[in-house]
């Protein structure tokens, strides 16, 4: 029996006696009626029904439990809410008693969970960093005064992909537009460029970012069984750990500069870094070097990777439906004009591009799952959730419901013509960023970069697909992490109408 066999069973042996001795202890002190859900197996529970695809399978489970089911992972008990009924009973009536957050092992790499806006708990600390984003860096004013450094982004990318249709290759869309959301934050964050389109580094960041990310989704055996977090038997911390090594050296190195031109008394940035190097209240709250570089982290990982990957989708859904695409381009000829730039002023006077947007994130929400734990005991549909329960919320499942979307399976972005259904967090019906005190506070800008990179790739060209595919040959089936991607990268041709 070799090193990893013995490991294996010693690791069952020792979650057997757990599990058993849990399994008294609940059993004393159990009350309350929790959601119906399927029977759990001795020690793994319901672990095996998840599956490689979980926001598809939880939605399966819930057309035979209902909207709101119990399942046992493991030693943790888990709801998931499936319709947008029980999402706003949950996240609007009793948003505070499902305000915590679960910490999953991945995210205790170097303690990133304590200083993350995304993965804190609900604390005074918290509090307070959610003020500074919402009063001082993701406001309207902030955001418009550096719209001129995203407008000469977006120069940078409509010229990258003019290369490419001279010289009549296929733009990897995901890539580009991953480079793109990664130098329109860092401008908006650094007034800096992080990466040159044409450059290794662009890629290598986006696999540095998208290995940190699936690690984050991948189901670790440690979240389920938490008395083996000392042991991390998978090695995802140690290599969520790795990576957060490489990114904070770069985090390093520009929080460096910017102190060094600082106390040189050079003309401020009003960036979002300087917001965060002068944060100082009259209490004396401040922030150190160790709490910003996790909030750098939350903003590159959680906005470059899910706007990306939504322009991703929505292009994929345009080239899968060419009637869409040809509105949305008409649309942007009528309303901008050949040959003039598309600026995030022109947003508001596209209805149809929004529609196509509201669409994409309707079938494809960048995070399919997102996680919430009780802090307090509450009463949900007439079920008693007891603390530190954790709750899924299957944006994927409610955003495919039949009983409110008709067609639910189809891109048909008409649907919101009309429609006063937005995902900015009160409509329960689309919720792509959450709702309530944990929504996306990233969204005023991956409301902008999205529109603004899928408006300008549609408005200056025309795109084919390759090697003369038809739009129904498209590979349209997604891969889960905690953004669902294409499972097969979008490659496309762009050209030039005429």
């Amino acid at each position: 029996m070799d090193y990893s066999t013995t490991l294996l069973w010693t690791l069952m042996v020792w979650a057997c006696i757990h599990l058993l001795f849990l399994a008294r202890k609940r059993s004393a002190t159990s009350n309350g009626k929790l959601p119906p859900g399927p029977i759990p197996l001795p020690i793994v529970g319901n672990i095996l029904k998840i599956g490689r695809k979980p926001n598809e399978s939880l939605t399966q489970l819930a057309k035979t439990y209902g909207p709101l089911m119990t399942l046992k992972l493991g030693s943790i008990t888990t709801v998931v809410v499936s319709s947008s009924i029980i999402a706003k009973e949950v996240l609007h009536k009793n948003d505070q008693s499902f305000s915590g957050r679960i910490t999953v092992d991945a995210v205790r790499a170097l303690n990133y969970h304590q200083s993350s806006i995304v993965w804190s708990q609900p604390t005074t600390r918290w509090r307070k960093l959610r003020t500074i984003c919402n009063t001082q860096m993701f406001t309207t004013a902030r955001l418009a005064a550096n719209q001129g450094l995203r407008h000469k982004k977006m120069q940078d990318l409509i010229a990258h992909i003019h290369e490419y249709q001279l010289a009549g290759r296929a733009v990897d869309i995901g890539q580009a537009t991953f480079t793109t959301t990664l130098n329109l934050t860092s401008n908006t964050v650094f007034s800096v460029d992080l990466v040159d389109p044409n450059s290794k580094s662009a890629q290598d960041f986006k696999n540095l970012v998208w290995e940190f990310m699936k690690d984050g989704a991948r189901p670790n055996i440690v979240d389920y069984f938490p008395f083996l977090r000392r042991m991390d038997p998978q090695g995802i911390r140690h290599r969520v750990t790795a990576n957060l090594k490489k990114l904070y050296v770069i985090f390093d190195q520009l929080i460096d500069e910017r102190m060094l031109s600082m106390s040189s008394n050079s003309p401020r940035r009003n960036d979002f870094l300087d917001v965060l190097l002068n944060q100082k209240d009259e209490n004396g709250f401040e922030l150190g070097r160790h709490d910003i570089k996790p909030i750098l982290t939350d903003i590159f990982i959680a906005g470059t990777e899910t706007s990306s990957t939504a322009v991703e989708w929505a292009m994929a859904e345009l080239l899968h439906n060419p009637n869409a695409m040809a509105k949305a381009r008409f649309e942007l000829k009528e309303t901008i004009g050949l040959g003039q730039q598309v600026e995030e002023s022109d947003i508001i006077r596209l209805p149809y591009l929004q529609a196509v947007v509201k669409e994409t994130l309707r079938l494809h929400p960048p995070a399919p799952l997102f996680p919430r734990r009780t802090i307090a005991d509450v009463e949900i549909h007439g079920f008693s959730i007891p603390k530190n329960t954790w709750a899924a919320m299957n944006v994927w499942a409610i955003g495919r419901d039949p009983d409110v979307w008709a067609d639910p399976s189809s891109f048909f972005p008409e649907r919101f013509l009309g429609s006063d259904i937005d995902f900015k967090g009160q409509d329960f019906e689309l919720i792509p960023f959450g709702s309530g005190r944990r929504i996306c506070p990233g969204l005023p800008l991956a409301f902008r970069m999205v529109h603004l990179i899928l408006a300008s790739f549609l408005h200056s060209f025309n795109w084919k697909l390759p090697n003369g595919m038809m739009p129904q040959d498209m590979d349209m089936n997604s891969k889960f992490g905690i953004t669902l991607q294409l499972a097969t990268p979008l490659l496309a041709i762009p050209t030039l109408d005429g």
